[in-house]
């Protein structure tokens, strides 16, 4: 199976990049400040973001993880390139 790399595909890559920056920064200062109600709040926004961009990366063009935590379709996708750390 041959995946089509179009502009979606890396307008989603660059939305998960971006998100995935943001819960980073926010679990490092939610580390110092565990108190911090509005910051909990916003990393479990940005939680559901990257549930659902990576809902509609993995419906389009497979699946991000492997190990469990992403399904895959019939034929087995691992082996199609690029993976998502390629391009």
């Amino acid at each position: 199976m041959s995946i089509v790399l179009n502009e979606e595909y890396y307008k989603l890559l660059h939305e998960l990049q971006a998100v995935d920056f943001v819960l980073v920064e926010l679990n490092l200062y939610l580390d110092t400040h565990p108190m911090d109600s509005n910051a909990i709040q916003q990393y479990n926004q940005y939680a559901q973001l990257r549930q659902q961009i990576a809902h509609r990366y993995e419906s389009q063009y497979g699946p991000l993880k492997n190990f469990g935590q992403s399904l895959s379709s019939t034929p087995w996708c691992w082996n199609d390139a690029p993976w998502p750390w390629q391009v």
